[in-house]
Order: C-alpha cells, then structure tokens, then sequence
C-alpha cells in the first residue's frame, strides 16, 4: 500500500478526534482522553418504591502519606464487574453523590446491582443488594484501595463511608499532584482557588488574571502555571500557553500535567519530533497511567519513519489501555504492520477497532483499509505467474 495515502487516512481520522477530545480542557483536572460509557445495563428490574427517596454517599480521598490532594480525583463504581465513573472530587479531595436519583450516573451504574426480592437483603420498600457494589478512586500514578459498599449501607439512606486510600504506584516517579503546591504562600494559592472555581464555571477570561497573580507571587506554583497554560491553549494563545507549560515543568519536573499539555501543542503543529520527545519524556515518569501519551509517541514515530519505535510505543499503549480508552492504538498498530506487509495481524487490529470505532466516517475509512488488507494478503497468496517468454 502507498506509503503516503495510509500516512494522510490516519492523519485525517487522528488528528480530527484530538482536536475535539484531546485538549487540554478548561475546567479543572489534567487533560485527557474522553472515557467511553460502559455497557447499557438492563432495563427490567422488580419494582422499587425507594424512587421517591434520596440517599447521598459523600467521603474523602487521601494519599497515604499524608501529601496533600491537589487534583481532582475520579470516584469509580465496580458492580458486577461493569466499572463506572459517578462523580469527582473537589481539590482537597472531598466527594459526595446521590443514590437516589436515577438521572445520575451513580443511578444508573447502581441499577444493574443485584436485585433479590425474596433474600435477607431486601429491607422494606424493596432495598438494593449492595453486595456486588464497590466504590474506588482512581488518580494516575496510585492505586486505590476499595471499598465494599454492602459493608457501609445496610439501608438505603445518606452515609458516610469515610476514606479512599491511595497508595503511589512503585514504577511511577511523575505525579498529577505537584509538590510545590503545599509550600506556596496564602496569597498565591486564594488567587489559585479563586481561579479554579472560575474555570470550573469555564470563566476562562476571569481566572487568567487570577492565575497570572499566582505564578507572580510564587513563580514556583507548577500546578497555577499548568492551568494558566491550558486557558491560553484553549484561547489560542500557542506562544504563551507553551511558556507556561515550560515554566511548569521548570517548576516542578516530576509533575506530569504540563508534558501532556506540551504534548497536545506538538501535536496541533505537526512538530514530530518535539512530540516524541516530550510524550517520552512523560513516558519516563509515568509509563502506566497515559495510553494517549503511548499513542502520541507512536504517532510522532510514524511520522519520522520510524517504523519499530512506532510498534514499539502502539503495543506497549495497548497494554497500557486495559479499559479500551484509545481504540485508535489498534488503528494505529494495524496500519504500521500494514507496512511491515503482515497482513492477518494487521487485520485483526483494524478489526479490533472497528468495534469500538463510533464516527461514521471513521468507520468508514477503516473499513476502507480492512478491504485494502484483504486486497493486498490475497495478492501476496496468489502472486501472478510470470509471462512465458
């Protein structure tokens, strides 16, 4: 296959999505690839009269040795095996959810808990079977430790149910949580937490200011510099949005956010080799917690004609990306071998892509490149025989 037309199709199908998902976002927490919601959950279930009830689950999330939370942490809920994301914490790591409500999220991952209407579960008013249920933290670079809900509810009503752990990952060095944030001045960081509720209301315009204050006062505020970057990335502002990402990092280098910030204005300007070496970079610091960084490197290589070290980064993102957050690693590593002229493997990641793919013309381009595989394996199993002279 042409070199080229492959390199222009991933081009066109890559670099549309992260401009639309792949920004660093205005509103607070590091940026990142957008989750695909979990599978839907069974609509039938025996009544439940707790409709007109609201129950609220709130608690905290700590680290373990004691480093304050500066990053909002994302509060996940694992019922019979289907994982879902049902709120985030504030910056110091308090969070808090209802039950009731079958709008929210936490709703709907809770309606496809267990259901026993003859069982010592049920209390009056047909109570929920916790028992399947299990509420986590999640934060790149810590694991969580988790907590069985059946043995923190024993009725459908607001609890408490105290603290989520977090325990740092041995092979991680970069934290999303920067360690000069504690060490800044009172001044510095009421300008910091008056700009966060600013961008949480995505008033972009009146938080910059605010930030700019902070990184004055304390210019080594790594986490006010990253979020000044990404209000300027978000504005256009390349020029300065890349400064301060640089002051960032400056700052503090173990704090991994700016290199992901970095990594997006490589990205938007073509700049290949820049974008291997910062998502590298990032990679060196964190290698578990950022399959878009894995994708990102592999990309850059590909376009540097660097065909092993693009495998290399796409096989190690896919082990990387066990919930299947970047299915464009399968795309990715499909074209690759694609040029390695291994057909069958190559078709099964286009294949594997296909089933998580959702843009139509993405599925269309790909299903264009599973034909051209198909086209180009027949023709090397059936060469055709030389003309006789």
């Amino acid at each position: 296959m042409n070199y080229r037309l492959t390199c222009c199709v991933f081009f066109t199908l890559t670099l549309a999505a992260f401009a639309q998902t792949g920004k660093p976002s205005p509103g607070h927490g590091a940026p990142g690839p957008t989750r695909s919601p979990g599978p839907m959950q069974p609509t039938l279930s025996p009544p439940d009269t707790t409709m007109g009830q609201r129950a609220f689950l709130t608690g905290k999330v700590v680290l373990d040795d004691g480093t304050p939370i500066t990053e909002s942490a994302t509060i996940q809920t694992i019922c019979r095996g289907h994982k879902q994301t049902v709120t985030h914490t504030d910056s110091h790591g308090s969070f808090s959810f209802e039950l009731g409500d079958r709008t929210s999220p936490a709703a709907a991952d809770f309606s496809g808990a267990d259901v026993d209407s003859t069982g010592p579960a049920m209390g009056r008013g047909g109570q929920r079977n916790w028992r399947d249920c299990e509420l986590l933290a999640e934060l790149p670079g810590f694991s969580s430790q988790s907590i069985d809900l059946n043995s923190r509810l024993s009725t459908f009503e607001s609890a408490d149910i105290g603290r989520l752990v977090l325990h740092r990952m041995g092979q991680v060095e970069g934290l999303t949580i920067s360690a000069t944030s504690a060490m800044a001045p009172k001044d510095a960081q009421k300008a910091y937490e008056k700009a966060s509720k600013k961008l949480k209301d995505e008033k972009l315009d009146e938080a910059e200011p605010l930030l700019a204050k902070a990184v004055e006062i304390y210019p080594k505020y790594a986490v006010a510099w990253f979020d000044l970057g990404r209000v300027q990335f978000h504005k256009h502002d390349d020029v300065q949005a890349r400064h301060s990402f640089e002051q960032s990092i400056a700052a503090d280098p173990k704090y991994v956010n700016p290199y992901r910030g970095l990594a997006e204005l490589e990205l938007q300007q073509k700049q290949w080799q820049a974008l291997v070496t910062v998502t590298g970079q990032l990679l060196a610091l964190n290698p578990v917690s950022f399959p878009d960084a894995w994708l990102r490197n592999s990309l850059g290589n590909y376009y540097l004609y660097n065909f092993p070290e693009a495998e290399k980064s796409a096989r190690q993102g896919l082990k990387m990306d066990d919930q299947h957050q970047v299915p464009k690693l399968e795309y990715l590593l499909g074209v690759i071998l694609l040029q390695k002229r291994e057909y069958p493997e190559a078709a099964t990641h286009i294949q594997n892509y296909l089933k998580r793919a959702t843009q139509p013309a993405e599925i269309e381009e790909a299903q264009k490149q599973l034909a051209e595989i198909t086209r180009l394996s027949a023709s090397a199993a059936n060469p055709p025989s030389e003309e006789k002279k």
